[in-house]
């Protein structure tokens, strides 16, 4: 736990009474309201809560990115350094972005520039805010990228952002808001959708960087591992209201609001739950040394190919949870995207309840293709945005022969089902909550009555209330329904409440195969211990 003791120094930020109003049509008034809180230079204040809470305001409030038009500051003040940054003039705002006050972004993909190289990116900000050379500044950018730890820097800058993992984009993002320096960093859930160990290396980046530059940091998040990680002071919001805040060891330790100790017993248990085994229930899924290479090639005819899965064999039987485990880039997903037919392999046998779906055609194949559906990550890129969720529930079984009418009444049944009104049928996908677009996306897998379902980091981006309950109805459909779910998590805490079996991959092969008990008690593998030293938090509340 990172431990700061200049408490008797002059607050480098400082909030007073902030509000912060919503729109009239809104379930509350304020997104914010009377907010008041200061950070110190090198220091570390974890703002905590659920999504909706408040924490991502706050953040933008001290840039200046609200959309004045949805969110209207109304009282308070944001003192940097002094000046009350919310009545600057924009002109003013603009130079403190990036040379004093930087950010790092929760999705990178979504925050970086499709089609602008990293390196360009990162040296974009020393474009606007100095006068530097161009060589000088490829110099600072490489050396930027060598500090948040990019392997090979010289051959990463030249590269787009979609050839690089989900960690080095996050690396990227960190270079380019430290580059100039900045006295404060807000870091608005950096970590969220990484996988363990990543999320312990990208934590470990910005508390050396913080100790070494003096600077201070407002740590955006909703997950408590990472707060016992990282913080010196913890600030609880609920509902747009501060409801607890002091050291990090007093409120984990002693939380005095319900709402902080429910927080806390949200976070998933590190104990496997008692599963019935399943070991005498037929099989509806086996993979036989299933491989993929991909190939590539450059502008100058060079080939080259990456082995993405090396001989994998799994089994899935009828009504059990099989977890795929293991860091981003160890083929979790490309096993996933196989299965569900979404991509081809490059040899060995995918068996669905013994027929090989490869060999499958015409309306076989169609048949076999219904039986596994995939629920993916991000439910808002999965659902199209120009239809009501009852439209994209119903297409499915209404292209496969179901008559309209019978197609809508069973999508009014599963949307109860995963707790959503049926009323709501006719809304769109952003009148949503994540947790709520992730219930609406199962329901419409649930549609075309599979019998594996494929669930593809389902919870990674959600907040751990959130997730417990979409955890709750993956479990609740898979008694209900004698579903078989291929569970693919980075999240160890998340398999043990939800697996009956784990296979731990690793660089495309599996290193460690068995129960969810024995993996979680006795990991033969030194990668799988590794995964579990990386858990946030671990010595504090586990």
């Amino acid at each position: 736990m990172h431990i700061s003791s200049n408490h008797n120094v002059e607050p480098l930020l400082e909030v007073r009474n902030l509000s912060v109003r919503l729109p009239a049509s809104s379930e509350r008034q304020f997104a914010v309201r009377d907010v008041s809180f200061s950070l110190r230079s090198n220091e570390i204040l974890c703002v905590v809560g659920e999504s909706g809470s408040g924490k991502s305001v706050i953040a933008h409030s001290i840039l200046g990115l609200l959309d004045t038009s949805q969110l209207q500051p109304v009282e308070g003040s944001i003192c940097f350094r002094g000046e009350n940054i919310l009545s600057a003039a924009a002109r003013r705002i603009r130079r403190l972005r990036g040379r004093e006050i930087s950010m790092i972004f929760q999705e990178p993909m979504t925050a970086l520039n499709p089609v602008i190289p990293v390196g360009a990116q990162i040296e974009e900000v020393l474009r606007i805010h100095t006068r530097l050379a161009s060589a000088e500044r490829r110099r600072l950018v490489l050396e930027a990228m060598k500090e948040v730890l990019l392997p090979d820097p010289e051959a990463i800058v030249d590269r787009y952002p979609h050839q690089l993992s989900g960690g080095q984009r996050q690396r990227i993002m960190i270079a380019a808001a430290l580059i100039l320096q900045p006295s404060l960093l807000i870091a608005d859930e950096p970590t969220t959708a990484l996988d363990v160990t990543t999320q312990a290396q990208i934590l470990k980046i910005i508390k050396s960087i913080q100790a070494s530059r003096n600077t201070g940091v407002l740590f955006i998040t909703h997950d408590i591992g990472v707060v016992a990680e990282i913080a010196d002071r913890v600030m609880v919001m609920k509902s747009g209201e501060i409801v607890e805040t002091g050291s990090t060891v007093d409120v984990l330790r002693n939380p005095r609001h319900p709402y902080t100790k429910h927080l806390i017993d949200a976070v998933p248990s590190m104990t496997p739950r008692d599963r019935k085994t399943c070991d005498q229930h037929p099989v509806v899924l086996e993979t036989i040394d299933l491989c993929k290479t991909y190939k590539s090639s450059n502008l100058f005819g060079r080939k080259g190919q990456a082995a993405a899965l090396k001989n994998v064999s799994l089994v899935l039987r009828k009504s059990e949870v099989l977890g795929i485990v293991g860091e981003s880039g160890s083929g979790k997903t490309t096993v996933a995207r196989s299965v569900a037919r979404l991509i081809d392999w490059t040899s060995g046998n995918i068996l669905i309840e013994g027929l090989d779906i490869a060999a499958a055609t015409g309306r076989r194949s169609d048949e076999l293709r219904c039986k596994v559906q995939i629920v993916f990550q991000d439910p808002y890129r999965s659902l199209n945005p120009r239809r009501t969720i009852g439209q994209s529930i119903v297409e499915g079984p209404v292209r496969h022969g179901v008559s309209p009418p019978k197609a809508a009444e069973r999508a009014r049944e599963l949307l109860e089902l995963v707790k959503i009104d049926p009323i709501s049928m006719q809304r769109y996908p952003h009148q949503f909550s994540g947790g709520q677009r992730q219930r609406i996306s199962i329901a419409r897998a649930l549609a075309m009555e599979p019998d594996i379902l494929v669930a593809d980091e389902v919870v990674s981006a959600l907040d751990v209330s959130v997730q417990a309950q979409v955890l709750d109805l993956l479990d609740t459909v898979r008694s209900q329904f004698g579903l078989s779910i291929l569970f693919i998590t980075h999240d160890l805490r998340v398999a043990a409440q939800l697996c009956d079996k784990v296979a731990v991959m690793w660089k495309g092969e599996v290193v460690e195969y068995g129960s969810t008990k024995e993996v979680f008690m006795s990991p033969g593998h030194q990668y799988t211990r590794k995964l579990f030293d990386s858990i946030p938090g671990r010595g504090v509340i586990y």
